[in-house]
């Protein structure tokens, strides 16, 4: 048996090939494992679960991923979610189309003897404050139900200009406050009692070698999808540690 983990797919009405990529993925290579996580940004926006029926072309896509990630589970593959930056308003709607259970923002586990703790990974980064404070805000239960409440046509404008927001001050920040801030994750190992931490976000794929109170320990970083290429963890039975690779989404691994 295995397990899979993947994040930052980003997917939306604009990104074909990498929705293409991802159906083929869970009906593929995640067939037979026994689980499937997914660490955050599924989507590029999630502005609400209703968007689940609205007529936009989002819907689709959503469409798409819910009944391929329904029919893993019902084939007996584990399916778990958990809210990224991108997609934090994902609701108990989407997850029960999903047939898949949501996981907190730092999520405690073994996986095939292996102890984890897995994030997103926005949350390690707190050498950006501006970001920090929207993701304190955007976290906020009374914030969401207000955005919720908006017309969805609304939350749509609104979605497509955070993104631009976003962009444009990524564009501006230091490539070491865009990257986790090493104490904190030190910090969030210590407290948990590991020596694995796996997590997305930062698209900076690479598997850090690293010491947690004189305990030799790893950190891997799960990279994003594009067109071409997507990037997993695989946890083998009986393995000693996770294997990160990258793969073509048109040439996909059967395990």
């Amino acid at each position: 048996m295995r397990t899979l983990l993947i994040a930052d797919l980003h997917l939306s009405e604009h990104t074909p090939e990498i929705t293409q990529g991802f159906v083929d993925y869970v009906s593929t290579t995640a067939s037979g494992a026994e689980a499937l996580y997914i660490l955050g940004d599924l989507f590029d926006a999630w502005i609400g679960d209703d968007l689940l029926t609205f007529p936009h072309p989002m819907a689709e896509v959503a469409t798409r991923v819910t009944k391929a990630l329904a029919a893993l589970a019902e084939s007996g593959t584990a399916v778990y979610l958990m809210h990224g930056n991108r997609d934090f308003l994902i609701g108990e709607r989407f997850i029960n189309a999903c047939k898949a259970s949501l996981l907190p923002d730092v999520q405690e586990s073994e996986l095939h003897g292996i102890p984890v703790v897995l994030m997103h990974g926005d949350s390690l980064c707190t050498g950006d404050e501006a970001y920090m404070a929207f993701r304190q805000q955007s976290r906020d239960p009374q914030w969401q139900a207000q955005m919720l409440a908006l017309p969805l046509e609304q939350r749509l404008e609104l979605a497509k200009s955070l993104r631009q927001q976003s962009d444009s001050a990524n564009a501006g920040k230091a490539d070491d406050i865009m990257d986790v801030t090493s104490s904190e994750v030190i910090r969030v190992m210590a407290e948990h009692g590991v020596t694995t931490l796996i997590h997305g976000h930062t698209h900076r794929p690479k598997v850090h070698d690293m010491m947690v109170e004189d305990i030799p320990a790893k950190r891997y970083v799960l990279g994003d999808w594009d067109a071409r290429h997507g990037w997993d963890i695989v946890i083998e039975e009986g393995a000693r540690t996770p294997q990160l690779r990258q793969f073509d989404i048109t040439r996909l691994p059967q395990a």
